[in-house]
C-alpha cells in the first residue's frame, strides 16, 4: 500500500469518529491520496484552490472554533511557502493544526528542483512548538495517525507518498516522542529517518556478518528529538552517523549534533549536501546525490573506522 493511501484510510477513520476532523487541500487532493474522500465526507473536505497561505490561515481559524484541520500539499508548498502563516497563525496562536507535506526531498522526482524541498525540516524545526514526524512504513503511519490526531498542537507530517518496504511488523507500538530501536550494536550508532530506514536495517545485518556492530535507531520524530535515546546510544558506541533525505543542514543531522553538543563523539552524515534538486527518477537521483544503498553502506563502514 502507498503511504498516501494509508494516510487517507486513517483520515477516513478519524473523520467517521469525529465530525470536527476536516481536511483542506490546495488543489492537490489526487496527489495527496484524498480525492475520493470528497464523496464520502462532503462536509469535512475543503479545496481552497492554489492558495496555500490562505489554506493555512483558514485552518487556523477553523481550529479556533474547535475543528481539527489537516492541511496538505507538496512539501515545499506546505512548509516554505506558508512559513509565516505556520509560524504566526498556527504555532504562535497555539492552534491545533496538522500540516502534511508530501514528496519530501528527492522523492519529488520528475517535479524537479522547484518542487524538491531539501530544507523543509529546517524551516519547520525553527518554529517554536512545531512537532515534526516522518513515517517509515504503512504500519508505523497507521499507528501514528491516531496518536498525532489526539495531540493538541501543531504537527508537521513529512509524507513519502508511494510504497515503502516494511520495517515494522505486527504488534508494533508507536510513541510519538520515543525513537524506535531497530537493532542493537556497539561499534556505531546509526540514526536514520524516513525512506532510507529499510536500507539501513539491511545494511546493518550485512555488516554484522562482517564484524561491524551497528546500533540502529529510527528517529521518526525529528522535533522534539528523543534526546535521551540519542545520547544513550552515542555514549555506548562512541561513534555516530545520521542518514536522511534532507539537507544535512537543518535536518536530522543538525538535530542529532545539537543533542550531542556536550558529548565527545564524532558525528558523520549522509544526506543532501547543501544543494538544490533536479529532475529525475528515484534511482537516478539516489545516484546523483550519493544516496544509493551502496553509498550509505560505504559511509557507515567509513564512519565505523573512526572509532
Amino acid at each position: 500500500m502507498e503511504l498516501r493511501a494509508a494516510y487517507a484510510e486513517c483520515l477516513a477513520e478519524l473523520m467517521k469518529e469525529d465530525k470536527h476532523v476536516v481536511v483542506l487541500d490546495a488543489d492537490l487532493s489526487k496527489a495527496s491520496g484524498t480525492r475520493k474522500m470528497y464523496d464520502r465526507f462532503p462536509d469535512q473536505m475543503f479545496d481552497v484552490g492554489i492558495a496555500e497561505q490562505n489554506m493555512a490561515s483558514i485552518a487556523a481559524g477553523m481550529a479556533s472554533y474547535g475543528f481539527k484541520p489537516y492541511i496538505e500539499s507538496f512539501t515545499p508548498f506546505a512548509t516554505r511557502r506558508i512559513c509565516d502563516q505556520a509560524t504566526i497563525s498556527i504555532a504562535y496562536a497555539k492552534r491545533n493544526v496538522k500540516i502534511v507535506g508530501t514528496d519530501p526531498g528527492i522523492s519529488a522526482q520528475l517535479n524537479g528542483g522547484t518542487h524538491m524541498s531539501m530544507e523543509d525540516i529546517g524551516v519547520m524545526r525553527s518554529i517554536p512548538g512545531m512537532v515534526i514526524y516522518e513515517p517509515v512504513d504503512v504500519t508505523q503511519l497507521k499507528a501514528a495517525m491516531p496518536v498525532i490526531n489526539d495531540y493538541d498542537g501543531a504537527v508537521y507530517i513529512r509524507l513519502f507518498r508511494k510504497e515503502t518496504p516494511d520495517v515494522f511488523g505486527e504488534g508494533y507500538k508507536f510513541d510519538l516522542f520515543k525513537a524506535d530501536k531497530l537493532r542493537d550494536g556497539n561499534d556505531l550508532s546509526v540514526f536514520v529517518s524516513g525512506m532510507f530506514t529499510r536500507d539501513v536495517v539491511d545494511i546493518a545485518e550485512e555488516l554484522a556478518a562482517e564484524g561491524i556492530s551497528c546500533d540502529v535507531l529510527n528517529i521518526h520524530t525529528i522535533k522534539p528529538i528523543d534526546k535521551e535515546s540519542v545520547i544513550e546510544s552515542a555514549r555506548k558506541t562512541g561513534n555516530v552517523i545520521t542518514i536522511e533525505n534532507h539537507n544535512i543542514i537543518g535536518g536530522l543531522h543538525s538535530a542529532v549534533c545539537e543533542a550531542l553538543a556536550q558529548e565527545k563523539v564524532p558525528v558523520s552524515a549522509v544526506g543532501i549536501n547543501d544543494r538544490f534538486g533536479e529532475v529525475g527518477k528515484l534511482p537516478y537521483l539516489r545516484e546523483a546525490f550519493g544516496l544509493t544503498k551502496e553509498d550509505i553502506k560505504k559511509a557507515i563502514v567509513d564512519a565505523a573506522s573512526l572509532k
